[in-house]
């Protein structure tokens, strides 16, 4: 059995991510953190996510759980970098799942981490990452003749934008027509923008209710418009992913890795 713990275990994600790790016959939750203030530390966490109790309750620091073979992380940058910390020192893998990262973070994150396996994605969704599979080959086919767009909508609880999959996206697809997404990306429009400037990739944001996940990149020509699309449905899709990619380091020698790793679909 892989031995995992769950940091943020209270949350949307973290409820999810019990519930994948229960499900799932190889792995098994042994750890499950929240923050110092959480008035559900010392709940069971299976009792959280409804499943029914585990024996495994909210504890707020990971040096009270027990040993363990890969953390998943969908907590908050500052949080997830004291917890890469705990894993370089315990010799475990790690799974990361929070975006909004600054560069900074990134860099350190992977000082931190050199000497083990890490995934890292910004979505766990196997559907998802087939769409960016797709989105890479469609902008190689179709170039910077067609006009760029990315869109997604979230619930009105998330606090970064774009999000970690539109950029994702919007990373596809600069690469996809051999450019960087730094020159060619636009994040905001309003008043007097101008016309269109050739080869950029726009972004839109929506944010309300409790939407899961929306995401659509667009090319768009005088004649024609082809879409590629992903609506997630329900958080577990997301949290299966990020099980399967646990259980896909335990094989993997130290490196840095994502879930198009995990898929096997930059080989195809």
């Amino acid at each position: 059995m892989i031995r995992i713990i769950i940091t943020g275990a209270s949350g949307r994600m973290g409820r999810m991510l019990v519930k994948a790790v229960d499900a799932c016959e190889d792995t098994e939750l042994v750890g499950a953190t929240e923050r110092p203030n959480s008035p559900l530390l010392g709940t069971d966490a299976g009792n959280l996510a409804g499943i029914g109790a585990l024996g495994v309750n909210l504890v707020n620091c990971l040096s009270q759980c027990e040993k363990a073979d890969v953390l998943i992380d969908f907590t908050a940058p500052e949080a997830c970098l004291e917890h890469a910390n705990f894993v370089a020192d315990h010799a475990m893998k790690m799974v990361i799942g929070t975006t909004g990262f600054e560069d900074r973070q990134i860099e350190k994150l992977h000082q931190t981490l050199s000497n083990t396996s890490v995934v890292m994605a910004a979505n766990y969704s196997v559907g998802v990452n087939l769409a960016l599979s797709l989105i890479q080959q469609a902008a190689q086919v179709l170039g910077a003749d067609y006009d760029a767009e990315i869109y997604e909508a979230h619930h009105k609880h998330k606090v970064d934008a774009p999000s970690g999959t539109a950029l994702a996206m919007g990373r596809a697809l600069a690469e996809g027509r051999d450019v960087a997404l730094d020159d060619m990306a636009v994040y905001g429009r309003e008043g007097i923008t101008g016309a269109r400037k050739a080869g950029t990739i726009g972004f839109s944001v929506a944010r309300g209710g409790n939407i899961v996940g929306d995401h659509k990149a667009m090319f768009i020509a005088d004649e024609e418009r082809i879409e590629i699309s992903h609506f997630a449905q329900d958080r577990i899709v997301f949290a299966k992913g990020a099980v399967r990619a646990a259980s896909w380091t335990m094989d993997q020698n130290k490196g840095w890795y994502d879930m198009q790793d995990v898929l096997q679909l930059k080989s195809r």
